[in-house]
């Protein structure tokens, strides 16, 4: 019975962690539009072999991660910068001319599997994310994570995050294909705009979290 729990609840949280548009839905969607679903695939499975060090890492160390405030700091300040990185990076190849060969097949000589290896690398606000997760379902007794079980639990995020990367980019590119009005703004206005808002968003959190509470403990 909790080897079923953990391996449900894994995936609930997981897949419903993945359908917000985060970067690499938007990447993986380049990719899946452009190279077919073998390379989509590859990426995915670059990407939850970084997920699960930092799922396995964050399940364990849990409580002194959130504990250390100054790491939880920088690492939320940099996902600001991440962040508005990311959206001019689709604005400025969005500007290019359709003639020019693409970044992505620039890129993908390296394999679809190692982007998707590296670019999760970058994606720091996971930590933050996993870390209150993983607090929140063990001390809640969501999951139990000992001995083996933990494994399980791990087992259930991995196949969560694969198939909601999988579902949203799918529903991203049936939209794009049959709406004109997606293909010919979303790269260069929508997702730069997207991004932009997300770093704003994370701003007020970054202060909220940091700098205003501070600011009330000297008060």
């Amino acid at each position: 019975m909790k080897l079923l729990q953990n391996i449900l609840v894994g995936f609930v949280v997981s897949f419903l962690g993945s359908l917000p548009l985060g970067y690499l839905n938007f990447v993986g969607l380049e990719i899946y539009s452009k190279l077919g679903m073998e390379f989509l695939v590859l990426f995915l499975l670059g990407i939850i072999l970084v997920e699960a060090f930092v799922i396995y890492f964050t399940l364990i160390f849990a409580n002194q991660l959130v504990n250390n405030k100054k790491l939880m700091k920088w690492i939320d300040v940099f996902g600001i910068f991440f962040l508005l990185i990311i959206g001019y990076s689709f604005y400025d190849h969005a500007s290019e001319s359709m003639e020019q060969e693409s970044v992505l097949n620039q890129y993908i000589q390296y394999s679809a599997f190692l982007m998707g290896v590296v670019l999760n690398c970058f994606n720091f606000l996971q930590l933050p994310f996993w870390t209150a997760w993983n607090l929140y379902l063990v001390n809640e007794r969501y999951i139990v994570t000992r001995g083996k079980l933990k494994f399980y639990y791990l087992f259930g995020t991995l196949l969560g995050i694969f198939f909601g990367m999988l579902t949203i980019i799918y529903v991203l590119n049936t939209l794009t294909a049959k709406i004109s009005f997606l293909t010919n703004y979303l790269m260069p206005v929508i997702i730069p705009g997207f991004f932009f808002v997300l770093a704003l968003i994370q701003t007020r959190k970054v202060y909220r979290k940091h700098f205003l509470s501070g600011e009330k403990e000297l008060l």
